[in-house]
């Protein structure tokens, strides 16, 4: 597997991941929808910002992406084709971003998870020091507001 400075080209494959993981977890469709321009990658979104792809083979596989300046960070994305998930395809990102946001002079790297993925970032070494609470259909969805120092 290599670690790869996405190229805006890659826009269609990482949409296509993020909508997959997405699914993955058995979300009703009404809510992919809802979540379509936040999971939908552009060209212009892969140049402004950091984002990397793992790529086995020819075939890109997840990506993760960070966004924000100075001593603070945002982890945007972090997709896993489901196919990889529990491959440590995600460890191996998560770890190449901590490293990319240090290098960029983070201090902090925040991370909105989806609740899915708490357990994910605790194993990463992030903490929980928040949550922040949406609305989905009359549901209330509780996201975890996460943070690696």
């Amino acid at each position: 597997m290599d670690i790869r400075r996405a190229l805006p080209g890659d826009a269609v494959a990482l949409t296509r991941i993020a909508f997959a993981a997405k699914r993955h977890w058995g979300y009703p469709e009404a809510w992919i929808r809802q979540w379509k321009e936040s999971l939908t990658i552009t060209p212009e979104f892969i140049q402004d910002s950091e984002v990397y792809s793992a790529v086995v083979g020819e075939e890109t596989v997840a990506f993760y992406a960070l966004t924000g300046t100075g001593q603070r960070r945002d982890l945007e994305h972090l997709w896993v084709s489901p196919a990889w998930i529990g491959s440590g395809v995600g460890r191996l990102l998560f770890e190449h971003a901590t490293r990319t946001a240090t290098s960029l002079g983070a201090n902090t790297l925040e991370i909105e998870a989806d609740p899915n993925a708490e357990g994910f970032y605790l194993r990463m070494g992030a903490r929980r020091i928040g949550e922040n609470v949406y609305e989905m259909d009359g549901q209330e969805r509780v996201l975890p507001l996460m943070a690696w120092c």
